[in-house]
C-alpha cells in the first residue's frame, strides 16, 4: 500500500474541487485532488456561472478564457401566452460583467482542469475513490482504493434517488478490490458532492426539504441560430413554466415544469411536445444533446467543520438547480476557505477552536439559507396554476418588470447578494 503527504487533501474533482486547488496551487499551497471518475465528465448538470462566479475565475486566470467559451446573457425575459412581460438586464447591477455566462459544466471543469495541470501537474488524481477517513492529531488520514471505472456522472435526475446513495457506495466499495493507498493532509476538503463519501464517513447527517416539483430538461438545437446577444426567456404559462437559456454553439437549453406527481419518461419527444404546446415553440427532438427529469430539494449539512475536515459545494448545501445557483455558492465557498486553508496547513488546532473558521461556518450557512429561499420562490412561481390564478400572476410579474423592482431583480438573480453575506 502506498502513502503520500500533503498540506490539503480534496475529495472530489467538480468545479469546487478544482477551483479550489487551482487557486491553492497558484499561491504555492501543497494540494492534492481525489476525483471518483476516471475521466471528465461528457454531460453537464449545471450551465450558470454568475458575476461572482466570473471573479473567482478572475482569480486563476481563466475568466478570458470562460467568457470565450460560453454564451453570456445579458438579458432575461418574461412571457406569458404568447405576450411580453418585461425583462431585467444585467448591466445596472455589474457593470463591469454585465452578463450571465451560460457555459456547460463539462467545458468549466477542462478549463479548471487544465489550469491545474499547468501549476501543479500531478495534483488532480483520477480514478480514486476514499475508502476510510481517521482524524489524528493535527491532520486527517485517508484511505482510498482505485475506482473501478463504472463512475459515471450524477446527472440532475439523481436528486430523486438520493436516499439511496450510501448504500449505492458502499456497494461499490465493497465490490472494488484494486490497488489501495494511504493518503495524509492537515486539512481535508469534502468536495465531492451531495452524496458525499466524506460527509458519510464523518457521520454528518443532512436537514432540508423536498419538493414534489418535477422537471425536464433538454439541450436542444437553437431555433433562432447562435447570434451574438441571445436572451433567457421564461415563459410563466398555465400549464408550468418553461425556460430557455442559450448555449454555445447555437444551442439552447430548455427546462420545463413536468408536473408533482413522479418523474417523467426521458423523452425528447415528450420534452418537445410540452414545450410546444405552452409557447408554440417547435422543435426538433432530434437534436437533443441531453435530456434529463429531475426533482428539486434543498439539504444542508449539520456540520460544516470537524475537527481537520471541512465540507464545501454541494457537499455542504444542496439547493435547488431552479435559478442556477449551484457552481457559483460552491466557488463563493472557496474564495473565502483558500486564505484560512493555507493558514491551517501550520497550525494543529481543531478548526472549530478557531474564530475565524466559526465566523466562515455562520456566513456560508446565511448564504445557504438565501440561496435557499431563492430556490423555493422560483420554484413557486413555476408553477401550474387554474387560469385565473395564473392571470393574476402574470399580471404582477408584469408590473413588477414596469418598475424599478426590475433591478432589484437584476441584481439577485446575478447573486450580488453573495458577495454581501
Amino acid at each position: 500500500m502506498s502513502e503520500e503527504n500533503c498540506d490539503v487533501l480534496i475529495v472530489g474533482g467538480g468545479p469546487t474541487g478544482l477551483l479550489l486547488a487551482a487557486l491553492l496551487a497558484r499561491r504555492g499551497g501543497d494540494v492534492l485532488v481525489l476525483e471518483r471518475r476516471t475521466a471528465p465528465a461528457e454531460h453537464s448538470r449545471a450551465i450558470g456561472l454568475h458575476p461572482p462566479a466570473l471573479a473567482a475565475l478572475r482569480d486563476v486566470g481563466l475568466e478570458r478564457a470562460a467568457v470565450e467559451a460560453g454564451a453570456p446573457i445579458r438579458c432575461g425575459r418574461a412571457r406569458s401566452r404568447g405576450r411580453e412581460l418585461g425583462e431585467v438586464r444585467f448591466a445596472r447591477a455589474w457593470p463591469g460583467r454585465p452578463f450571465v455566462l451560460a457555459l456547460p459544466q463539462s467545458r468549466t471543469e477542462a478549463l479548471l482542469a487544465d489550469r491545474l495541470a499547468a501549476v501543479a501537474p500531478d495534483a488532480l488524481r483520477r480514478g480514486w475513490e476514499v475508502t476510510g477517513l481517521r482524524e489524528l492529531g493535527g491532520g486527517v488520514e485517508v484511505t482510498a482504493r482505485r475506482a473501478d471505472g463504472n463512475g459515471a456522472d450524477e446527472q440532475p435526475g439523481d436528486q430523486a434517488t438520493h436516499a439511496t446513495g450510501n448504500s449505492t457506495m458502499a456497494a461499490t466499495v465493497a465490490a472494488t478490490h484494486e490497488e489501495a493507498a494511504v493518503f495524509r493532509a492537515r486539512v481535508v476538503v469534502g468536495a465531492d458532492g451531495a452524496r458525499s463519501t466524506v460527509r458519510d464517513l464523518l457521520g454528518i447527517d443532512t436537514t432540508g426539504v423536498e419538493h414534489r416539483d418535477t422537471y425536464l430538461m433538454g439541450d436542444l438545437a437553437d431555433p433562432d441560430g447562435a447570434g451574438e446577444d441571445r436572451d433567457a426567456i421564461i415563459h410563466l404559462e398555465p400549464g408550468g413554466v418553461v425556460e430557455s437559456f442559450p448555449l454555445p454553439g447555437a444551442r439552447r437549453r430548455w427546462v420545463v415544469h413536468s408536473g408533482r406527481a413522479g418523474l417523467p419518461r426521458r423523452s425528447p419527444e415528450l420534452l418537445t411536445a410540452l414545450i410546444q404546446q405552452r409557447t408554440g415553440t417547435r422543435l426538433d427532438p432530434t437534436t437533443t444533446s441531453m435530456i434529463s427529469p429531475f426533482t428539486v430539494r434543498r439539504r444542508t449539512a449539520r456540520r460544516l467543520l470537524t475537527e481537520r475536515c471541512v465540507l464545501l459545494g454541494d457537499a455542504a448545501h444542496e439547493v435547488s438547480p431552479i435559478g442556477g445557483q449551484g457552481i457559483t455558492l460552491g466557488w463563493l465557498d472557496v474564495l473565502d476557505v483558500a486564505p484560512l486553508l493555507q493558514r491551517a496547513a501550520s497550525d494543529p488546532r481543531p478548526l472549530p477552536e478557531q474564530a475565524a473558521w466559526r465566523r466562515l461556518a455562520r456566513r456560508w450557512r446565511r448564504r445557504t439559507l438565501v440561496a435557499g429561499l431563492l430556490g423555493h420562490a422560483n420554484t413557486a412561481l413555476g408553477r401550474p396554476l387554474p387560469a385565473p390564478l395564473a392571470g393574476l400572476r402574470t399580471v404582477a410579474v408584469g408590473i413588477a418588470l414596469r418598475t424599478p423592482l426590475r433591478h432589484l431583480m437584476a441584481w439577485t438573480y446575478s447573486m450580488g447578494w453573495g458577495l454581501r453575506i
